[in-house]
């Protein structure tokens, strides 16, 4: 039994050790054009997501759902996001594939996440990604707004629409039209 558990420390110390070598010698690719692969892109997505379980409070959104902070969230989307994350022509950001992981395209493939994980995300940031944390440019007001209308982007109350149709020469993006490949 002893020789046991001395084979699965030194297999494990091998292994770390392994690892640390090929990041050490250049041998892991560093250019943020790569595609991650599935399982480096499920194992990223399971860290987040367990990290805003553990840290993230359950906060409910302060600001109500009105067309004027629906529209004024869209407003800051525009401003500030969309450079990244597509903008409201429903068009993906150039900049999508520069970041490694990619940037998340929020217009086309709306977030199913609530709110209180939205908000957190934006007000920190994420680590490693490019994201940064906006509570030192962005009123919590302001974020809360962003928040609403990334939250309800496929299911905004009709004068929203209408001021996202006169504002960019077309509307939403119909509900199911985004991306289907990292929804397994």
């Amino acid at each position: 039994m002893r020789n046991f558990i001395l084979g699965i420390i030194v297999t494990l110390l091998v292994l770390a050790l392994g690892g640390l070598a090929v990041a050490t010698l250049g041998l892991m690719p560093t250019n943020a054009a790569a595609t991650p692969s599935r399982l480096e892109r499920r194992l990223a997505m399971s860290a987040l997501d367990a990290s805003m379980e553990r840290h993230a409070p359950r906060v409910t959104n302060p600001i109500p759902p009105t067309d004027a902070n629906l529209i004024d969230g869209m407003k800051v989307f525009t401003m500030n996001c969309s450079v990244c994350h597509g903008t409201l022509d429903n068009k993906p950001s150039p900049l999508e594939t520069s970041f490694y992981p990619p940037v998340p395209q929020l217009i086309l493939d709306p977030l199913d996440d609530p709110e209180w994980h939205i908000y957190y995300a934006v007000r920190t940031g994420v680590r490693y990604t490019g994201m940064p944390a906006w509570s030192k440019a962005l009123s919590d007001q302001d974020i809360w707004k962003v928040t609403a209308f990334l939250s309800r982007i496929q299911k905004l109350p009709p004068a929203v629409q209408d001021y996202w149709k006169k504002s960019f020469g077309v509307g939403p993006p119909p509900a199911g039209s985004g991306k289907e490949e990292d929804k397994q």
